[in-house]
């Protein structure tokens, strides 16, 4: 009878070990397919709750429910203070969700035990950084010594240099990075930001459009890319790339304004005049120098009527803008007829304004007008 228990028991233990292994590999393949909510109802029915909390954590972040994930961590790592994994994926989950203290305490636990490991240093520098401390690019540089391949280290290093606007510094880091991962976009963007800020529009231009070669569109891309070749008197260029800008927002009336200035580089004065003033029309500021430079191109197209109307606008929005009022001056010199009205606005133009550096044209102009009116009048 003894014997019958003893080995009914072993059954019974057995059978109950063989379920509850059936019970955990269930669990874990409706993980793996993705069936999150479905595997911690298995998880919770596993007697030995210890062995799950960190499984559990991990379908509760699939769900998007950072609490409970922060909770099964929280008991995962009770059950196992050792184990690095757990307070690492625990340390990160802590920093995403802006308990940024706990996060550095458990990842500088981790340097301490680890501190060869590069991704230790990067995920505290994350931290820091988020906590505005300017030890930040310590850890970065730490992770980067580790690692010269660490992609994420490298950007944060070579973004950091280019903001002090230190491009020699920001390129090594960068170009370090791009030896081991030549299509890096973000690494790629960075390289063509320090040529552009550095004002070498010819090299910008290339890795600019290499960003586009790997598929990266975007307003951003096409904006910095119309001024480079704008730069390089490539109007034609960068006419493409300010309307490709455009796409991505039709009604941008700064991109409007400069399409308007390349169509007038390239002395096509009538899409100059149609983009300048669909960019007029929606601007809300102060806007003189938009409506002179609008006159100009209609001056170019002998649209004076109409360059009179702008000017005035320009001088409406700004009475005291020189420029302006003397561009008024002289398209009224081109549009009237009559030679004293011609003499009138100058005249006017300099009571207005004594001291303009307009005023030797003015006189010149003057002189002229009352020579060809005294020898008209012989």
């Amino acid at each position: 009878m003894i014997k019958f228990c003893i080995f009914l028991i072993i059954t019974l233990l057995t059978w109950s070990m063989q379920a509850q292994s059936m019970l955990l590999k269930r669990a874990d393949s409706l993980y793996a397919h993705g069936n999150y909510s479905k595997a911690i109802e298995t998880y919770k029915a596993y007697e030995q709750q210890d062995l799950v909390y960190e499984k559990m954590a991990k379908a509760y972040l699939a769900l998007g429910n950072y609490d409970l994930a922060l909770k099964n961590y929280d008991l995962a790592l009770n059950a196992f203070p050792e184990d690095a994994l757990i307070k690492y994926d625990y340390a990160k989950l802590l920093s995403r969700s802006k308990k940024l203290n706990d996060a550095a305490v458990l990842l500088s636990e981790l340097v301490f035990l680890d501190y060869r490991n590069p991704n230790y240093h990067y995920e505290l520098g994350l931290v820091f950084e988020k906590q505005g401390d300017s030890t930040a690019m310590n850890r970065f540089h730490s992770a980067y010594e580790l690692d010269p391949t660490h992609q994420k280290a490298i950007y944060k290093l070579g973004r950091y240099f280019l903001a002090k606007r230190n491009h020699e510094t920001s390129l090594r880091y960068i170009n370090k990075g791009l030896e081991s991962y030549a299509n890096n976009v973000e690494l790629i963007n960075l390289k063509a930001l320090n040529f552009y800020w550095k004002e070498d529009y010819i090299e910008a231009s290339l890795w600019f459009e290499k960003l586009l070669d790997l598929g990266e569109n975007s307003q951003f891309i096409h904006e910095k890319l119309s001024f480079c070749y704008a730069q390089q008197a490539l109007y034609d260029k960068a006419i493409v790339h300010a309307k490709q800008a455009l796409q991505f927002d039709p009604k941008n009336a700064t991109n409007l304004y400069i399409l308007g200035q390349l169509y007038e580089k390239i002395k096509d004065y009538a899409a100059a005049e149609k983009w300048i003033s669909e960019a007029l029309f929606i601007m809300d500021q102060p806007l003189n120098a938009e409506y002179t430079k609008l006159a100009t191109v209609l001056n170019q197209q002998g649209k004076y009527k109409e360059a009179i109307a702008a000017l005035q606008s320009a001088i409406k929005e700004n009475p005291q803008d020189e420029t302006a009022q003397f561009f008024l001056v002289r398209t009224k010199d081109e549009y009237y007829a009559d030679r004293d009205s011609k003499i009138k606005v100058y005249e006017v133009f300099k009571d207005k304004f004594p001291k303009s550096i307009y005023t030797p044209f003015a006189n010149m102009r003057l002189r002229e007008l009352k020579d060809e009116k005294f020898m008209a009048s012989e």
